[in-house]
């Protein structure tokens, strides 16, 4: 067998890649790379991943925020400049033992593996740990992903590297300044066009134009700032409420939330199908104080029904959607309603259906009023930031629809709070709602 050389095809690092290159080649473990649009992140990725492969015999996982956008973005993607798939000059056929395309999943052979994998399903992945990690378009990816793997990486000695682009102040910024308090542990950069020389200033200049007259003003400017000068400050674009959780942000009222013990306390639901989310609420004079939130998946109601009674408060109401009332999948059983019931969960509000415009007014009417504990409701917070409209590419602009995510359970939870606490629906007209957020043609037009 020919010898091969890693990296393979005669790859090289560039010069605003040499940093994180030689940070990860000298054993670091921890790194997070928040580059521009086509400054190279997944290359380096690729490649190191494959040299790492053949230094240390184990598995190796490239992870995007969904499993189906894995397969286009990485395992199928095509570079451009070569005309050759991504993976095939990473990983060249020499190197492999085994390759199999609908797992997207490559054995070596020396016995080490590689596959790419989704956040939206990587807890149901079978199979030794990994003991290295690519978190690719982190930014977007479901934020327990890392709470999950980082328990394995720190017992086998494994690394995580996170690459992405920007995509307002979310996770991916936490991140990032995560990374920059400890730099004896973590390699931190954020790089912007102005440090790097893969674009002509002239190119820019085009490019920032054709943005803006193609999407108009807001959105053209804004996918300029997040692509381009990975901007933490520019909006998470399509974001329904991003400017209200702006405002808390700003305004001190994310913090330190105390429960009140002469106050009764309500939940508000959402049974989902990738998760089910808990959000606990108290009414204190003009205030709505979100005190707690818990979720989770793949657990039955008992789950939720043991986690509400740990906690010391007086419940009054819990507000949940009207799929509560359908029968658990066993023949002859009750109804969750009746399970939760006979598991102390009482009395349940049944919600009524609601159509996503009702319920996305109803809840951008009432942040303003909201105080969020900080770290007791960092998930809920973190979803609540990241909900946002489905990008249409076929019309290039944003769809009325709701992005189906990690983010969409948290934030229906919220919904059916809301209506539980106010159960008339807003009137038209009557939220001062900023269009900003959802691009030319305001609330709900893509």
């Amino acid at each position: 067998m020919a010898r091969i050389q890693l990296p393979a095809n005669g790859w090289r690092p560039r010069a605003h890649q040499q940093r994180l290159w030689d940070y990860l080649e000298n054993g670091g473990k921890r790194a997070v790379a928040v580059w521009h649009r086509r400054a190279g992140k997944d290359d380096v990725a690729l490649h190191r991943t494959a040299v790492a492969a053949f230094e240390r015999v184990g598995t190796y996982w490239h992870m995007l925020p969904e499993a189906a956008q894995a397969r286009k973005a990485i395992w199928e993607a095509v570079n451009p400049h070569t005309g050759k798939r991504r993976t095939d000059e990473a990983f060249p056929s020499e190197i492999r033992a085994t390759t199999r395309d609908q797992e997207m999943f490559i054995r070596f052979i020396n016995g080490s593996t590689w596959q790419v994998v989704g956040s939206d399903n990587f807890n149901s992945l079978v199979g030794s740990p990994p003991i290295g990690i690519v978190f690719s378009e982190w930014a977007l990816a479901k934020p327990e992903a890392w709470a999950y793997m980082r328990p394995a990486l720190a017992e086998n000695d494994g690394w995580a590297l996170f690459i992405y682009t920007s995509r307002g102040r979310n996770h991916g910024k936490t991140t990032y300044e995560t990374a920059q308090a400890d730099t004896a542990y973590w390699f931190a950069e954020k790089l912007s066009v102005a440090d790097t020389a893969v674009f002509r200033p002239d190119v820019l200049e085009r490019e920032k134009k054709e943005l803006i007259d193609q999407y108009g003003e807001h959105i053209g400017t804004t996918l300029y700032e997040q692509e381009y000068e990975s901007s933490f400050d520019a909006p998470i674009l399509g974001a329904y409420y991003g400017d209200r959780m702006r405002a808390a942000e700003t305004e001190g009222r994310i913090g330190r939330v105390p429960w009140n013990p002469a106050v009764g306390v309500r939940t508000g639901w959402d049974l989902g199908a990738n998760k089910t989310a808990v959000w606990f609420h108290q009414r204190i004079g003009a205030e709505e104080r979100l005190i707690d939130y818990i979720e989770n998946s793949g657990v039955g109601l008992d789950w939720y029904a043991a986690e509400i009674q740990k906690r010391p408060y007086a419940y009054l109401d819990h507000y949940l959607p009207h799929d509560v009332e359908h029968r658990m999948l066993a023949p002859g059983a009750p109804t969750r309603k009746k399970t939760l019931a006979d598991l102390g969960i009482k009395p349940v509000r049944v919600g009524t259906p609601r159509n996503d415009e009702d319920r996305i007014s109803a809840v951008r009417l009432f942040l303003p009023s909201c105080w969020f504990d900080a770290e007791k409701c960092k998930a809920g917070i973190e979803a609540l930031r990241n909900y946002r409209a489905v990008w249409d590419e076929s019309r290039k602009a944003l769809s009325p629809t709701p992005r189906k995510d990690w983010a969409s359970d948290p934030a229906d939870a919220m919904g059916e709070l809301v209506f539980g606490l106010r159960p008339e629906p807003p009137k038209r007209g009557a939220d001062p709602r900023d269009p900003r957020d959802m691009g030319p043609g305001g609330w709900m037009r893509g």
